[in-house]
């Protein structure tokens, strides 16, 4: 699979990566859809919130997508948005973690569990979704599958870590995870964006 062959729109590879894509952008929103309309049913405010967290996942596969084999440029300009998706995510992140100082929340030890846990079993089907793409040479499917990979470890550490702080008699844990958690949004936005930034300068820049 390269770059090259990508806009030509025949080589079979690259359709199965495209819809693999879709297919994960897809079955989150479906995910995502139901768990919403189940928080709105109970009058859970932290259940809706973890459901519509899974949005920004679905806006970065999506755009992955749609962006894939259409040039550098294109690709560029999808990691700047990706970053930019990242930081209004670390912003949601710290309005939630103010919301809930404001108004406390009700410990809710079902619904806490269910988002913990679904959140790392859909980690790790997106993650054998992508298996078999993950020797690619192409550098944005490469990037997918890292991505990926890194975000599933970290989706395990992190969906055990929430469900015991948020399930603690003393708050302050739960508080702490969310400032961390916004915090990783934020470096990793700006890792992107820098990166991207610099690469588009070299690319513009013509070589001496």
């Amino acid at each position: 699979m390269t770059q090259a062959s990508a806009p030509q729109g025949f080589d079979r590879s690259v359709l199965a990566y495209k819809w693999t894509i879709w297919a994960i952008a897809a079955g989150i929103l479906i995910f995502a859809a139901g768990q919403s309309f189940w928080a709105l049913s109970i009058g859970s405010r932290q259940l809706l919130k973890d459901a519509l967290d899974w949005g920004y996942d679905v806006v970065i596969y999506a755009l992955a997508a749609v962006v894939f084999g259409r040039g550098v440029r294109a690709e560029q300009t999808a990691a700047l948005i990706i970053a930019a998706i990242l930081a209004l995510a670390g912003l949601h992140t710290l309005y939630d973690l103010w919301d809930k100082i404001v108004l406390p929340r009700p410990i809710e030890p079902f619904t806490i569990g269910f988002s913990a846990v679904s959140a790392t079993v859909i980690g790790y089907m997106i993650l054998f979704a992508l298996l078999r793409f993950r020797k690619d040479e192409n550098p944005l499917v490469r990037a997918t599958w890292v991505s990926t990979r890194n975000a599933v470890i970290m989706t395990t550490i992190f969906a055990a870590a929430t469900y015991f702080t948020r399930m603690a008699s003393e708050r302050w844990p739960e508080y702490a995870l969310d400032i961390l958690s916004a915090g990783l949004l934020f470096q990793g936005a700006g890792a992107i964006a820098l990166a991207t930034l610099r690469d588009r300068r070299s690319t513009a820049t013509p070589a001496h």
